[in-house]
């Protein structure tokens, strides 16, 4: 209950119960994944992420394809592209989205049920081609992996995404957006700045 003698005092925001569930028993498997020493029981965590494959064939108007970069790194990422317009509208063009899932550096994944959701929702609501990146994960990991990572990424768009097979003719790398949440948000500012200052080709 808030304090109603303290203006500052916020009410807790109304939420569907569903919702609140689901917050509680992800804050529940953070709590008990995360040990003392700040390493991270995954296998535990695992129970409460679930996982999504991609899916060559149409899902909600949407393909999606799982494109390695770096297998020594695990560095890869999933392409969604909305089949309403690559299969149908030859001459139409699609904004690019570069997304980064969040998880404080050290949780979730570009496979993760809730990432594969919302990147497949953006490709097809918007319409957009979208590219989500599968970084490498803190603790095991140290800094700067995950922004190297990132740079690497958009050094691959810039270069090398011409040569994969389902990245669709349509896709306009001129209205190409970096996006994330979180986390996720942090490497995508901080990727597109080093990327900027690197003076890489990736049109703005």
């Amino acid at each position: 209950m808030p304090d109603s003698g303290n203006p500052e005092a916020k009410a807790s925001p109304n939420l569907p119960w569903t919702t609140r569930l689901f917050m509680s028993a992800v804050a529940f498997a953070v709590d008990v994944s995360c040990r003392p020493n700040m390493t991270c029981n995954r296998c535990l965590f695992n129970l409460v992420d679930l996982k999504c494959s991609a899916s060559s064939q149409p899902k909600n108007g949407v393909k999606s394809f799982d494109i390695v970069i770096d297998s020594d790194h695990n560095l890869w990422f999933r392409l969604y592209t909305p089949t309403n317009v690559t299969e149908t509208d030859t001459t139409s063009s699609l904004p690019v989205i570069v997304y980064f899932h969040g998880g404080g550096f050290v949780l979730l994944a570009a496979n993760s049920k809730r990432y594969n959701d919302h990147c497949r929702s953006l490709a097809k609501e918007i319409p957009a081609v979208v590219i989500s990146v599968n970084y490498r994960l803190a603790p095991e990991n140290r800094y700067p992996s995950q922004y190297d990572d990132g740079i690497d990424v958009l050094k691959f768009i810039d270069t090398k995404i011409s040569t994969v097979e389902d990245f669709p003719a349509c896709a306009d790398l001129k209205r190409c957006f970096v996006a994330g949440d979180s986390a996720g948000g942090n490497l995508a500012h901080n990727g597109r700045h080093a990327k900027l200052l690197m003076s890489v080709n990736f049109p703005s």
